[in-house]
């Protein structure tokens, strides 16, 4: 599923009852996108009940090796973006 699907799939949901057309949908897919990445940017965890918590991880500086050249390389520290699934989610999962 992408963006478009995931948009599609929303106004189905409540579009036609709510009286909103796709593009107010798109936009509004887009906002929370855009506000959980604002979020993250600031070092800030996004916790959304029952699906699941966005958050960032400081990762440390450390050796590597180059699987090109088999060459040991310097892999610099830096923040990565980490999801956890909740148990709502983890539950839908399930077979």
């Amino acid at each position: 599923m992408n963006v478009s699907d995931l948009t599609d799939a929303v106004h189905g949901l409540v579009g036609e009852s709510a009286n909103v057309n796709k593009r107010q949908v798109a936009a509004t897919v887009g906002a929370v996108f855009d506000a959980i990445m604002g979020s993250l940017k600031r070092g800030e965890r996004v916790g959304v009940t029952g699906f699941g918590i966005f958050d960032v991880r400081e990762t440390q500086a450390k050796k590597g090796k180059s699987p090109a050249t088999g060459l040991e390389i310097d892999i610099p520290a830096g923040r990565r973006a980490t999801f956890k699934a909740g148990k709502g989610l983890k539950d839908a999962v399930k077979p």
